[in-house]
């Protein structure tokens, strides 16, 4: 086992013939080959609490290169381990051999019958792109776990997924029809029906070896297999028990693909699997039960199952308050509740027939009247709404692990699967058991299957794990009670595979060691899961031991609000730590990222654009924060943040925000970007190029002088090209035009008016497009504003401090912040909002500014600071705006600054346009439009930034016709859509300008 702190290239007895795979693979393979220390530590880890150094890892791009690396692993006897999202919750994803990450390329549809309703895929596919492709056939793939934007159907025919409507549509065992796998001695077997399979091969061989493996233990497979839907503890041996030998399969047969399902890729490599599709519903409808104590959620469940729903889903209190705190997520619960419910249930109807769904809405209604809660359910018939909600509840587990602190909810329990009779005692009993151990569990998922998601807040540096062996000890007394299945869903890895002795007994322990042994002689494919584990609290696997320490460090910003403490019974938060605490308080925001892997979706929102082009952990969320995670806990070496891997980690970062936003536990890697790059500047310097950007404020004045001969040199390509490339800029962009000096314009008192405003020009609006300030100004005077500047005679303009920040001069930038801080204040002070043009820079002032430690004061600039836009919106709800404007009869096509959308500041820009009539708003689904400030100007970024930019923003523009107004307050995004598209955007200020009447 490697150690937490091995800086070595695999363990010592290993590294020759590791060192001579990774020389071979190289050689052999297209795809990539990641030998060196943070690769692996990337992969050390999956949403479980274990971590294991991998010996290596791989990325085949084609089947061939899959076929080589399992031929060159077996010729080096080295374990291999195929890993799908790493969403695995057990511990199944991590081990000490090498990893085959398959979700780069391939993850291909191969075959498709829409009239038999099935699909043939490769591995690696995600199963929301899955069901993308699908809908228009009218077909879906019905297993719809929480992780349906990240998840593959390799993982999750390896772990034997359900998800939340299997009462109406069952498990992936119940959904995959064959499995096309590569065997432990390089054979390519293909497992389907047992009537069907070859009459000699080794799939013959092994149906025959196995069958009596299963014959020779029936009656303990009778005995002790549990007799729940969610159970998936083992090898499905019971697919060949002679008195009922049809349990996965609607026509009875026997199915030895069935056993592949589950086995946690300790059988076979899956190279395609073939799935049974069900028929998308046509309508469904959605009522939210509200019960005023967790009990009766529970105890109505089996009541509630009767009016045949294809869905009960649980979310409790904890969740409710945790999704209360969350920006995205409270104006989604808030419609759910009705006054302060301790628990409420999802119940979903689905069917071909709206009005039938509705009749069952008002079944429920009645039935929750009949049974004593009248008043008590929300009917949503409404797609959006429901779909809405769908999200915080398959959001659940991120959801949970927002807490603060160092005690978190761990997995280790959280699906044991009951009988719905017995569900309601068996919580309240479970919750004893916590309550006696000084802790409490929170609780959420399948009521509908008898599966609860319930974990215990435990810290695991601190006792967690003793306590977690004597919770797991007295649950696993109520789950044999209650004749159910202590592995409900989530597998066994090394979190319960000690338990399956204990499930099922020692003579099919042993027959499950003899499948094992049948189809992996060598105990090569991800050895040490379902059979021989290791115990679930051997330290020397977890991610935090108690050994593990954070390497000393000063951080730039105040992080001590996430160096918490909290009641593990009350859920209570105790008084963040100091400033001086502050060390602590940036590894445990780095430690929020439990590894869930929301991060990796492609389909909605604005996380992560450099994953969406590149695919590759490294310039993902979540790599990154394992990467950092490794920094700061000296497992990278002793630079820490100021490592070479923490630089390449954060490469690509955008810093778009849009895990701050989206990510569910709060990561905000755009501002541990800036640590780490003020960390590198200070270990390596500042390059000429660093300090061109971050000294523009300064600079611009003097830029705006020599305008015309700058642009002159730009007309020169002979001259401009050299220079860009001798500072590192791309050539292929225009160097920033510095052709105005909107504050410099402008001298005297403002006039008089009713009301007042501050309106904060940037450099950007200020030296490059004045036109914009100009505009604000016009629209801020007509709507009866007498209009303050950030200037003062003889002073340099104020400046938010974010090309500092960017550039890694921290100093400089809280220089700068506290400059416009003092200078807002007066204005502050009496009350005059501080509106501004640039979302970076004004979000600033809501967002970087409050972890300066500058007190009080930064906290009222933040209430008081508005970008334009969010100013008039404010201004007319409260009944203070007349703005008269005229028709602009046309399409509007806006795009959305990445700070705007994090902020959640996009919609007052949509409200703000739907004022001028005629005129016909939509907006771009889009993610980071990819300039980023100096990113897309970077020579060695230019190419990635395009590729961003083609996600989605520059296809929208060019189905554009050339009537369309581009709008984009970004002055970045203006920039890119300029280069990217040869057409021009406009600040929102400029269309309002043009309908004034």
């Amino acid at each position: 086992m490697t150690s937490l702190t091995d800086k070595s290239v695999a363990p010592d007895a290993r590294v020759k013939p590791v060192t001579e795979l990774a020389a071979r693979l190289s050689r052999e393979m297209e795809g990539e080959v990641l030998f060196d220390h943070a690769a692996r530590g990337r992969y050390s880890t999956d949403a479980s609490i274990y971590q294991v150094m991998p010996l290596g890892v791989v990325i085949p791009r084609h089947q061939r290169d899959l076929t080589t690396v399992l031929e060159a692993a077996r010729d080096a006897r080295v374990p291999i381990l195929a890993r799908g999202a790493g969403t695995s919750q057990c511990g199944q994803t991590v081990g000490e051999a090498l990893v085959i990450d398959t979700t780069r390329w391939l993850r291909e549809i191969v075959e498709f019958d829409r009239e038999a309703r099935t699909v043939v895929v490769e591995p690696g596919i995600v199963l929301d792109h899955l069901n993308a492709w699908l809908k228009p056939h009218g077909l879906w793939y019905p297993v719809d776990v929480s992780t349906s934007a990240q998840c593959t159907l390799g993982g999750m025919t390896g772990n034997n997924s359900c998800g939340s409507r299997s009462i109406r549509y069952g498990n992936m065992v119940h959904n995959v029809l064959g499995v096309e796998a590569w065997l432990a001695d390089g054979s390519e077997g293909r497992f389907g029906f047992f009537d069907e399979l070859p009459l000699k091969g080794r799939e013959r061989q092994l149906a025959e070896r196995v069958k009596a493996i299963a014959e020779g233990v029936s009656a303990e497979i009778r005995e002790h297999f549990p007799k729940v839907l969610r159970r998936v503890g083992g090898y499905n041996l019971d697919l060949f028990d002679c008195q009922n030998p049809k349990p996965y399969d609607p026509q009875g047969r026997v199915n030895l693909a069935h056993l592949l399902v589950g086995s946690e890729g300790t059988l076979g490599v899956s190279r395609r699997i073939k799935l049974r599709l069900s028929p998308l519903p046509a309508h469904k409808v959605l009522g939210v039960v509200n019960f005023p104590t967790f009990y009766q959620a529970m105890d109505f469940t089996q009541h509630i199952v009767t009016l045949d729903p294809t869905a009960v889903e649980l979310v409790d209190r904890t969740m409710i308050d945790l999704s209360l705190e969350n920006p995205a997520f409270r104006p989604v619960i808030e419609k759910a509740l009705i006054g302060q419910p301790q628990a409420v249930l999802l119940v979903e109807f689905a069917g071909e027939e709206r009005q039938a769904q509705l009749a069952s809405l008002k079944r429920l209604t009645e039935l929750m009247a009949d049974l004593g809660l009248p008043g008590s359910v929300v009917e949503m018939p409404d797609a959006a709404e429901q779909a809405a909600l769908w999200n915080v509840r398959k959001a659940g587990l991120n959801i949970m692990m927002s807490m603060k602190g160092d005690g978190k909810p761990v997995s280790f329990i959280e699906d044991c699967a009951v009988p719905l009779e017995h569900l309601a005692e068996y919580t309240d009993r479970l919750t004893e058991v916590f309550h006696r151990h000084g802790t409490e569990g929170t609780w959420y998922a399948h009521a509908s299957v008898g599966t609860l998601h319930v974990r215990p807040i435990l810290d695991m540096r601190r006792g967690g794990a003793r306590k977690m062996r004597e919770i797991a000890e007295e649950a696993s007394v109520l789950v044999r009670q209650y004749k159910g299945a202590y592995s409900g869903e989530h597998g066994d890895g090394l979190c319960r595979g000690e338990w399956v002795a204990w499930q099922f007994g020692e003579p099919l322990n042993e027959a499950f060691r003899a499948v094992k042994g049948a189809f992996d002689p060598q105990n090569l494919l991800n050895p040490g899961k379902i059979v021989d584990t290791p115990k679930m609290d051997d330290e020397r696997y977890f991610r935090f031991p108690v050994r593990y320490q954070r390497i000393p460090l000063t951080p730039l910003f105040d992080w001590s609000a996430w160096n918490v403490t909290r009641d593990p019974l009350t859920g209570e938060l105790g008084e963040p730590g100091s400033a001086g605490d502050a060390t602590h308080g940036l590894a445990m925001a780095v430690e929020m990222c439990n590894n869930n892997g929301h991060c990796r979706k492609f389909d909605a929102g604005t996380m992560c654009p450099s994953y969406r082009i590149t695919r590759d952990e490294q310039h993902l969320t979540r790599g990154r924060a394992n990467t950092l995670r490794l920094a700061l806990s000296g497992q990278l070496g002793e630079q820490g943040l100021a490592d070479d891997a923490v630089k390449e980690a954060l490469d690509l970062c955008v810093s778009c925000k849009g895990c701050k936003r989206d990510c569910p536990t709060g990561i905000d890697m755009a501002k541990f970007k800036i640590e780490a790059r003020a960390a590198r500047v200070r270990t390596k310097g500042l390059a000429l190029r660093d300090r061109l950007i971050g000294e523009m404020p300064r600079y611009a004045p003097w830029a705006k002088r020599f305008a015309g001969l700058l642009s002159a040199v730009e007309r020169l390509d002979f001259l401009a090209q050299p220079l860009k490339r001798a500072l590192g800029f791309a050539p292929q962009r225009r160097f920033p035009a510095f052709t105005s000096d909107f504050l410099g314009e402008y001298h005297g008192t403002p006039a008089l008016a009713a009301g007042e405003v501050v309106l904060f020009v940037d450099t950007f609006n200020n030296y490059m497009e004045g036109d914009n300030a100009r505009a604000a100004k016009r629209v801020l005077e007509a709507a009866g504003y007498r209009v303050h500047l950030n200037l003062k005679p003889g002073e340099r303009p104020l400046c938010c401090g974010r090309t500092y920040l960017s550039s890694g001069q921290f100093a400089k930038a809280k220089d700068e912040a506290r400059r416009t801080l003092d200078a807002l204040m007066p204005y502050v002070e009496r009350g005059v909002a501080v509106v501004g043009l640039e979302p970076s820079c004004l979000l600033g002032m809501r967002d970087e500014f409050l972890q300066y430690g500058f007190g009080e004061q930064a906290r009222a600039l933040a209430d008081a600071a508005m970008l334009f836009e969010e100013f008039l919106v404010k201004a007319r709800q409260a009944g203070e705006l007349t703005l008269d404007l005229k028709p602009l009869p046309g399409r509007a096509l806006l795009h959305g600054h990445c700070h705007q959308k994090a902020f959640d500041a996009l919609r007052p820009v949509e409200q703000v346009l739907s004022w001028i009539p005629e005129l016909t708003v939509e907006t771009v689904d889009s993610s980071c439009c990819g300039m980023a400030g100096s990113f897309g100007y970077e020579a060695e970024h230019y190419d990635a930034s395009l590729q961003m930019a083609e996600l989605s923003l520059l296809p929208a523009i060019r189905e554009a016709d050339d009537d369309t107004v581009l709008v984009a307050d970004g002055t970045s995004c203006r920039h890119q859509i300029r280069d990217g598209s040869g057409r021009e955007a406009i600040h929102v200020a400029r269309l309002l300008e043009r309908a004034l009447t």
